[in-house]
């Protein structure tokens, strides 16, 4: 594994575990995803789903995407079983990782992260295609790169950002040269 290649990882909850998108949920999501930032370790995009998570991370090498992914999982342990008022597992058994080797599986891992709320929330389409507030989506510029009209805001996005600037040519510009 190198720092070079970028990677989407998707990470499931539990059965039980409260809707992540309800703003009791969010903004404790949100700070876990903050707070598991590192030098080694970079979330550069994300979308918060009702029952699962995907990032778009960059990592140094396999040990710290490791522990990277082990502090995002602790962390919304923590803050989930907090607000729920709860013990036990939040996250499923397992987190899904695929490598984006090429600028077309980034290009396309970017659209998929970006606008997953749309596949959740088909009204997304039929009303006109709008900015999920619980991604990075609302500070992403590039949309015509990614051959997508620029969605519209529904609000304000929050003032604070949890997502890093990327580091890797891959996520940075090479998306662009992507199909």
């Amino acid at each position: 594994m190198s720092a070079a290649i970028p990677q989407h990882v998707s990470l499931r909850v539990a059965a039980g575990v409260w809707n992540l998108r309800a703003d009791r949920c969010f903004r404790p999501v949100r700070r876990a995803l903050a707070a598991a930032q590192r030098p080694a370790f970079r979330i550069v995009h994300y979308s918060v789903q009702g029952n699962h998570v995907h990032l778009l991370v960059e990592a140094a090498d396999r040990g710290a995407l490791s522990t990277g992914l082990r502090s995002i999982a602790v962390g919304l342990a923590k803050a989930l079983q907090r607000v729920m008022g709860r013990r036990g597992r939040v996250l499923a058994s397992r987190t899904h990782a695929r490598p984006l080797h090429t600028p077309t599986e980034v290009k396309n891992a970017l659209r998929y992260v970006l606008l997953n709320h749309a596949r959740h929330f088909p009204e997304g389409y039929t009303r006109g295609l709008w900015v999920d507030e619980c991604s990075t989506a609302p500070w992403f510029a590039d949309w015509a790169a990614l051959g997508v009209s620029q969605p519209r805001a529904r609000s304000r996005p929050p003032a604070e950002r949890v997502d890093a600037p990327p580091r890797s040519w891959l996520l940075s510009a090479g998306y662009r040269r992507g199909r």
